[in-house]
């Protein structure tokens, strides 16, 4: 990849997450709109994207931001209010530029309608400009005090690169030239922090420089001169001179003023130079003002601050980088190869009873985990991202259907697998579509209920042991029980006899085809998804669960592994043939004799300890055909909030888990989910425990 592409991709990659973190704070303004931070920071943001476009050859994508910027810019100054039609036009605009960045990676063009209306629709928020009616804008227009566009003011600025500073790419001169740009401007490089030529580094930056400057600009835009840099520099701009005090009323400072306004001197070197008086603690000491232990006191608070200052400096100074995910990829699967080399070589170690090699192997084992658990973490990331980007959702939708809905979040530090999230998408999608569509009721039907006019979807997340649950919680209308079961009935599903309990008949929802939406309308209604929601958490390994209580609302909770790469599994064996089961889902392992299976005459139940756990015979299941031992095993697991046993003929142990695709052959194999290799170069298939025991 050349230079010019690696640049480019960089860029697309900035972009996507400023428009991320555009949607997130254009949401979080809607809720408060006098946060001027998050005003300043949807500027910031749009302006990066403009430059950087600019500068990597995205010129479409650079202009019509400009025009986003501008009104950014407005919206800051107080020109143009934060209202509804703004944030939907930013929300616009955010769509807009993300469609024109997707397109100028596949190489094709947008159309030009879409964004001239949008900008059409910003200018019309300019003031004294309207898209409605203008005697009622008029009318409804609250004054405000506009600032003469003539008037100037100086400002004192201290620009201070860090040495680090020509590594970016950034020429200091161009930006100052920009500055003189702007207005009336004396500047003055300072190089005392020059080294001697021995230790002179030509890529370090040792200047800075103090700029006097006379602007009709504002101090927002003398600041969008140094957006590129702020990260990269220390920056102080002051106001001077305010062209609004009478000239009467101002009198120029003296030398030693200045130089204290700027700390280039401290008032105690210039007190000693104006008097030659000692320092102020030892005159109040010698006064007899204070004691000496105050003073000491004080010091040592001094140093104090100052030593927890560095620290925290030298804490934020810590450097990231930024990995394509394919090769946090390989890398998994490289660890991946060592832990399974690291088992061939534990088994050899074991084989050959040699003290020396086994101590080797052991220290091998303890780094390949270490590596390992690091490698792995990794590829977590915070469920909290796909949350904030369901805020739009909700938003959309619930304005579609005319209804009133809050999204509340929880748990949004908890960590998953980067390749669990992006998979668990598609199915919170469609079960908040759901929330919104089926489950919160419209504003007056919730009124006349007694509920509060808007309703609220909750998600939340938690670790559970080595899985994450993650929940869907409305307080809408709930499942109905009875539509459900007639429904059921009238697809021939169950017959009018059967006796189910609640759970057993939330079941029907996962059903192909399944719906008892009485319309069909954009967002759902159509009986497709639910099972297809089903199907894509039970590719992950994880279970769906549902509670409902009819006018209460409905709670579905997703229980998800932590990750897909490598999972503890428990190694089982039937006649020649190696197994995994997930030990997350593993309960406990109890025998089974003959005597005792033929006590329940052919039914594969069994009494544990008062309990009735049935089981599969993994043996029939998968058709093989050696004899029978006289001692089983069943490995008793939890599926669905139930207890299934699976029986087995001996339970070896514990086993660190890499997990292999079987590959597209044996694509619609059910009740494997994948394969391992032993130690010994065998593969062990791994068991898919929710559709054995479907």
């Amino acid at each position: 990849m050349n230079d010019a592409v690696q640049h480019i991709e960089v860029y697309r990659q900035e972009a996507e997450e400023l428009l991320v973190e555009i949607e997130e704070t254009v949401l979080d303004l809607e809720e408060n709109p006098d946060d001027t931070e998050a005003i300043n920071k949807l500027f910031r943001a749009m302006h990066t994207i403009k430059g950087s476009g600019a500068m990597f050859g995205f010129d479409e994508i650079a202009e019509f931001t400009h025009h986003v910027e501008t009104t950014l810019d407005k919206v800051r100054n107080g020109d143009i209010p934060v209202s509804r039609e703004l944030i939907d036009l930013i929300l616009l605009s955010r769509d807009r530029i993300n469609e024109m960045l997707n397109a100028a990676q596949k190489g094709i063009t947008v159309t030009q309608e879409a964004g001239e209306t949008i900008i059409a629709s910003l200018n019309a928020l300019q003031p004294g400009k309207t898209a409605g009616n203008p005697q009622q804008e008029k009318k409804t227009a609250p004054a405000t005090p506009t600032r003469d566009p003539e008037a100037e003011n100086t400002y004192r600025i201290r620009f201070s690169p860090h040495q680090d500073l020509f590594l970016s790419g950034t020429e200091p001169a161009l930006i100052i030239e920009e500055l003189r740009n702007l207005g009336q401007a004396t500047i003055v490089a300072q190089w005392k922090d020059i080294p001697p030529f021995s230790s002179f580094h030509p890529e370090s930056c040792y200047l800075y420089w103090d700029i006097i400057l006379t602007t009709s600009k504002t101090i927002n835009e003398i600041k969008d001169v140094f957006i590129f840099v702020e990260d990269n520099c220390d920056l102080s701009i002051e106001l001077l001179d305010d062209d609004q005090i009478p000239v009467d009323e101002k009198e120029p400072k003296k030398i030693g003023e200045i130089l204290l306004e700027r700390n280039d001197l401290k008032p105690e070197d210039l007190q000693g130079v104006l008097s030659g008086q000692k320092r102020i603690g030892e005159l109040l000491v010698e006064a007899k003002i204070i004691d000496p232990k105050l003073v000491e006191s004080a010091l040592a608070e001094q140093q104090h601050v100052r030593q927890v200052a560095a620290k925290q400096k030298e804490k934020q100074a810590a450097s990231s980088i930024r990995v394509p995910a394919d090769k946090l990829d390989t890398l998994v699967d490289l660890v991946g190869e060592m832990v399974t080399a690291q088992a061939r070589l534990n088994q050899k170690a074991s084989e050959l009873n040699h003290p020396d090699l086994t101590l080797i192997t052991e220290e091998i084992e303890r780094l390949v985990a270490g590596l390992r658990d690091n490698t792995m973490s990794l590829r977590m990331l915070q469920i909290g991202v796909t949350f904030s980007s369901f805020k739009r959702l909700v938003r959309d939708l619930s304005n579609e259907l005319g209804k009133e809905i809050n999204l509340t979040t929880e748990g949004g530090e908890t960590e998953l697998d980067k390749t669990v999230i992006e998979r668990l998408n598609d199915p919170l999608v469609h079960i908040i579509r759901n929330s919104i569509d089926h489950g919160i009721e419209s504003p007056e039907v919730r009124q006349k209920a007694g509920k509060p006019k808007e309703g609220t979807i909750k998600l939340s997340a938690e670790h559970s042991g080595a899985h994450v649950a993650i929940r869907i919680s409305d307080d809408g209308a709930g499942l109905d029980t009875e539509v459900i079961r007639a429904k059921a009935m009238e697809r021939g599903l169950i017959t009018s006899d059967e006796n189910l309990t609640d759970k057993d008949i939330f079941q029907f929802i996962f059903a192909p085809g399944f719906s008892t939406a009485k319309s069909v309308t954009d967002v759902s209604g159509r009986g497709v998804g639910m099972d297809v929601v089903k199907r894509n958490v039970e590719s992950l390994r994880g279970t769906i669960e549902i509670e409902s209580q009819k006018g209460n609302g409905t709670t579905i909770t997703l229980k998800l592994p932590l990750t897909l790469a490598i999972i503890d599994g428990l190694m089982v064996n039937i006649g020649n043939d190696y197994f995994i089961l997930p030990l997350s889902s593993v309960e406990e392992c109890v025998e089974l004799d003959k005597k005792k299976a033929d006590k329940v005459k052919g039914r594969n139940i069994l009494n544990v300890r008062g309990e009735v756990v049935p089981y599969i015979r993994l043996r029939d299941q998968f058709e093989i055909q050696q004899e029978r031992p006289e001692l089983e095993h069943i490995v008793i697991t939890e599926v669905n909030g139930e207890r299934i046993g699976f029986v087995v003929d001996s339970v070896i142990g514990g086993h660190q888990t890499v997990i292999k695709s079987l590959g597209p052959a044996f694509k619609d194999i059910q009740d494997i989910s994948g394969a391992t290799i032993l130690g010994d170069g065998t593969v062990a298939l791994i068991l898919d425990v929710n559709k054995l025991a479907r």
